[in-house]
């Protein structure tokens, strides 16, 4: 008898043991995965995307001095950075920072047209840098990287365009462009966002008028049911005077309501300063300072 409880005792004993085992290598291959994935997350701080024409040097040289700036904006949350005088020297230089660069063309698959050569077309410039002479420009700047957890925004934009009112929806028709466009604008400034969807908004009343005086605590039901951690409100209407959109951000954040302007840019322009702007706060670099007219915006982004 004595001898069948031991045997259970081991047998017990052994099954615990085998257990923790495989609990340890678990959590060990958790812990790999997330700082794995951290390390990714990092590692695309300092990688960005322009479009240039043809891979010619003169061209490429010009990329990587637009992609320098960007980089330097992504990785900080610092957007007023952009056109900074400051980065003239590094721009100058910026082929002396790139670990690594590739090109994707946009009209991959459709032929070269008789008068278009292939210096002509669009490319997608993919541009990589080392992360450590970032990382010693933005020391010399005053700054840091901004490697911390980055709240996802949830943006809400109304358009205003003449007759033309609409929210920027997740899933309607009439906004696809701007909806691609705040999409590849969260992408170069390094940042998650999410948009609301038309039957969120119907469900709860929401309308560009209410936006235009946003109640946060409203919004916040539909921002966290997509998983936004922060509300972003943008208004922008179009001034046939300046020919682009005169733009309104606001957001609150930490018991504090922030807001900013920016006028006569694209709405590309307009949402990349939008949500630069937000990251410039949310990464405790400061409030955004209100901008007008398109001087200084870099037509390869």
């Amino acid at each position: 008898m004595a001898d069948l409880q031991n045997a259970r005792r081991r047998s017990i004993l052994i099954s615990l043991g085998a257990n923790c085992a495989i609990i340890g290598m678990f959590l060990a291959a958790l812990l790999s995965w997330c700082a794995g994935t951290m390390a990714a997350a990092a590692a695309d701080l300092y990688r960005t995307k322009v479009t240039v024409t043809g891979q010619g040097e003169a061209n490429r040289m010009t990329g990587f001095a637009a992609s320098l700036e960007d980089v330097l904006i992504k990785a900080s949350g610092a957007q007023k950075l952009s056109g900074d005088r400051r980065l003239a020297a590094y721009k100058s230089k910026a082929k002396d920072f790139v670990r690594a660069f590739s090109y994707r063309d946009q009209f991959f698959g459709k032929p070269i047209r008789d008068e278009q050569g292939t210096r002509d077309r669009p490319f997608d410039l993919t541009v990589e840098f080392e992360e450590g002479k970032i990382d010693d420009i933005l020391k010399v700047l005053g700054l840091k990287p901004w490697l911390s957890h980055r709240p996802s925004l949830a943006v809400f934009v109304e358009m205003e365009q003449g007759p033309r009112n609409y929210i920027v929806t997740a899933d309607g028709t009439q906004s696809d462009l701007q909806r691609d466009a705040l999409l590849a604008a969260a992408d170069k400034r390094g940042m998650d966002i999410v948009l609301p969807g038309t039957a969120a908004l119907a469900k709860s009343n929401i309308t560009g008028a209410e936006l235009r005086t946003p109640s946060f605590p409203a919004l916040a039901p539909i921002a966290a049911a997509q998983g936004g951690e922060v509300v972003l409100v943008g208004r922008l209407v179009w001034d046939d005077r300046d020919l682009g959109w005169a733009t309104q951000w606001q957001m609150d954040w930490r018991g504090q309501t922030h807001r900013w302007q920016i006028r006569g840019v694209t709405f590309d322009e307009t949402f990349r300063r939008g949500i630069g702007g937000a990251a410039q706060i949310l990464s405790g670099n400061g409030d955004p300072v209100t901008r007008s007219s398109s001087a200084g915006a870099n037509k390869l982004h």
